[in-house]
């Protein structure tokens, strides 16, 4: 991921997810009330807001995932895990597991061995 594509997504500050209630999670119809909406334009920022909201969400949450595969197998750890042993808990491929353990140590500062 480019940085400045992902400052340029920081700065859209996409609207904050907010629980639903359980209530209205129970109902396989209902989706953060946009349902209830009847004008179109309104409907389209809504949904638009959450997509947003929705992919920062998961950029941040491989971000984190990232930081944890590359902590899980920092060498210097006395209890640290194989790519394998990471992938198998993630429910990844070993390859991705790879990659995710080096973008994590990016993120972290710099390459470890």
């Amino acid at each position: 991921m480019a940085q400045p594509e992902r400052n340029e997504r920081q700065r859209l500050r996409p609207a904050p997810l907010l629980f639903e209630p359980s209530a209205a999670v129970a109902d396989p119809e209902h989706f953060f009330d946009l349902e209830s909406l009847d004008d179109p334009q309104e409907l389209l920022d809504r949904a638009t807001e959450l997509t947003l909201a929705f992919r920062a969400a998961t950029d941040r949450a491989v971000e984190f995932q990232a930081l944890a595969a590359a902590q899980l197998a920092d060498p210097r750890r006395f209890d640290r895990l194989t790519t394998a042993d990471i992938a198998e808990r993630a429910e990844w491929t070993e390859d991705y597991a790879k990659k995710m353990v080096e973008f994590g140590r990016s993120l972290l500062g710099g390459a470890r061995p």
